[in-house]
């Protein structure tokens, strides 16, 4: 009995000690890279560095075990489930080796293509790219957890099982997984069709905002007050919505002033030049004063101009109306808009409603 113990303290020994310098090893090597990349002049190689550097320290111990095991004497009620155990995280260490490098590749990708607002065809490629690299995870972790239980006896058994019922179990699967299979489709057709990119700027049920994240199931648009609206791929697919960045950022904005009847409009054409010339939100395409509308009480006048995206676009809009408002007030307070009333005069109410002076000692 002791000999079998001995035997097998050794055995465990040479195996943790095999795992140990194995790790040592990988510690090592993500080391020696870290210190390659802060060499050179770039930041990504860090980023990518950092990204490998955890499984490189575990893949090499983690590869060990299974190699070990058979050289080592061991009892066969020992050795099987320390194999197993060995198989299961080989599997799983390669699963997250996938799913790291999924995200190094990104990185690299993000990296040659800088998202930008003017820059359609960056948008168009980090969209693609996250998008397939959320599909790709979600492929990588569901096949890794799928080899890992087939690797169990009972679960191989349950499979079979499973499939020899294929017909009914399809059924009540496709049923229970109805909406969750049109999310997914939606995902898929949403990275492919793309009628919204990273960094768009749309309008979703009211809402003015950003493209921040497009996952598989959900798009993040960034609100203009920093809130988060989360909205389902399935609604970005099947109903409409406004997007100001679709194929140029280049936007037209309006300002409208409701004035009196005799506000004179050549004026505001030369402030409005004059106040144009010295923003430099302004793009130099449209500058125009019009007027749209007459009402009851006076005249809309809208004035017309543009800027080469939203965010500058509502600055621009902001001077403009801040200065045309102040010039109005300074050369043309009559031109400010004021309600009017005519009061008649009638002699014969005058006379109806006249008394006449009471005498001396009349209440």
């Amino acid at each position: 009995m002791l000999v079998v113990i001995a035997s097998l303290a050794w055995a465990l020994v040479v195996v943790i000690a095999v795992a140990l310098v194995a790790h040592g090893l990988g510690w090592l090597a993500a080391r020696g890279l870290r210190r390659w990349a802060r060499r050179t002049k770039h930041a990504l190689d860090d980023e990518i560095v950092h990204d490998l550097a955890g499984p490189l320290r575990w893949v090499l111990p983690v590869v060990s075990l299974p190699l070990t095991l058979p050289l080592v004497p061991l009892p066969e009620h020992v050795a099987d489930p320390l194999q197993h155990a060995a198989l299961v995280l080989v599997i799983i260490t390669a699963g997250w080796v996938a799913l790291r490098t999924l995200r190094t590749v990104e990185r690299i990708i993000a990296a040659r293509y800088a998202s930008g607002g003017e820059d359609l065809h960056a948008r168009r490629v980090h969209t693609q790219v996250r998008a397939f690299r959320n599909i790709a995870a979600f492929l990588v972790v569901l096949l890794t957890l799928a080899f890992a239980l087939m690797t169990f006896p009972q679960v191989r058994q349950v499979g079979a099982g499973l499939l020899a019922s294929a017909g009914v179990a399809g059924i009540v699967v496709g049923f229970a997984a109805q909406r969750s299979i049109a999310t997914v489709v939606a995902g898929v057709q949403l990275a492919l069709a793309q009628p919204i990119r990273i960094d768009d700027v749309v309008v979703i049920d009211g809402y003015w905002g950003r493209v921040e994240e497009i996952t598989l199931t959900y798009v993040v648009i960034r609100i203009w007050d920093e809130r988060r609206l989360i909205v389902p791929v399935t609604r970005i697919m099947e109903a409409p919505f406004e997007s100001w960045t679709r194929s140029s950022a280049q936007l037209l904005g309006t300002v409208e002033l409701l004035l009196d009847l005799r506000a004179d409009v050549e004026p505001l054409r030369a402030e409005l030049t004059t106040i144009l010339q010295t923003t430099p939100q302004w793009d130099g395409r449209a500058a125009v004063v019009q007027v749209t509308e007459l009402r009851d009480h006076g005249k809309v006048v809208r004035v017309l101009v543009s800027a080469q995206e939203s965010g500058p676009l509502f600055e621009l809009r902001c001077v403009v109306r801040e200065r045309l408002v102040a010039f109005i007030a300074e050369h043309q307070p009559e031109a400010l808009l004021r309600h009017r009333a005519e009061l008649a005069w009638d002699p014969a109410y005058d006379q109806r409603s006249a008394r006449p002076a009471p005498e001396e000692g009349e209440a």
